[in-house]
């Protein structure tokens, strides 16, 4: 199934050449140049032509590409919700953590191999697909929060919380196992089978993400809890 992918980047070379790899390979690929008109590109797809991913170059010539990531986050679903995987030369290890705090779901610094870039690709989309989950009942309920595994939406007090297709999916793995900590490694394999970045401590982002939408205190977490030197346990009893 031929999927659709938005590259936002100036390099005409490289968008050329990963365009055609992509195309090869199970993607119809969309190329913009600049961050206008792929918000542009974003915002008049139809149905029909909507997008499954985007593939945002961190440096554009006429915005900052985290800014871009940050209006796409801010756009109700489902262009809000979808995949980012963020295309940079910056290989700072804080570029990418400031990347995933602002709703990036994977980070992969230039130059990259061709079949390195597919493979996060199918990832990232393997993720947004779910949690195969058993039973009939696909709404996970804890206290004011409900997790929709169907809709794949997660509600506090009747009010969609907005988070990534990663955030969500790790949600949901550790509401299924809630009471029970887990290491920053059993989260991963949980979420995906395999590491997701080549810095460990990318799990934490993603928590502090999550906390923000769903904690009434972020500093002060009731729902998703710190065990330290162990990993996270999600609160089985709450009553906040």
């Amino acid at each position: 199934m031929t999927q659709r992918l938005l590259m936002i980047e100036d390099d005409q070379r490289l968008a050329s050449m990963v365009a055609t790899y992509l195309s090869q390979n199970g993607f119809e690929v969309q190329h913009s140049a600049t961050a206008k008109d792929g918000l542009q590109q974003l915002q008049h797809a139809d149905a029909t032509q909507a997008f499954a991913i985007v593939l945002l170059d961190l440096m554009l010539p006429d915005a900052d590409g985290l800014d871009v990531c940050r209006q796409i986050r801010a756009q109700p679903q489902p262009i809000g919700a979808l995949p980012i995987v963020m295309l940079t030369a910056k290989g700072d290890p804080m570029d990418r953590v400031v990347g995933l705090e602002l709703g990036a779901d994977d980070y992969i610094p230039k130059p990259f191999e061709p079949r390195e870039l597919l493979a996060r690709l199918r990832a990232v989309l393997r993720r947004q697909q779910g949690i195969a989950t058993t039973g009939g009942d696909r709404v996970l309920r804890f206290g004011r929060l409900e997790i929709d595994l169907d809709a794949r939406v997660i509600r506090l007090d009747d009010q969609d919380k907005l988070v990534t297709a990663y955030q969500f999916n790790l949600l949901a793995a550790m509401a299924d196992r809630a009471g029970r900590v887990l290491s920053r490694e059993q989260l991963m394999d949980a979420v995906k089978g395999e590491p997701l970045e080549a810095f460990d401590r990318s799990i934490d982002v993603h928590i502090g993400r999550l906390r923000a939408a769903i904690e009434d205190d972020p500093k002060q977490p009731k729902r998703i809890i710190t065990v330290r030197g162990a990993g996270y346990v999600f609160a089985k009893a709450q009553d906040v």
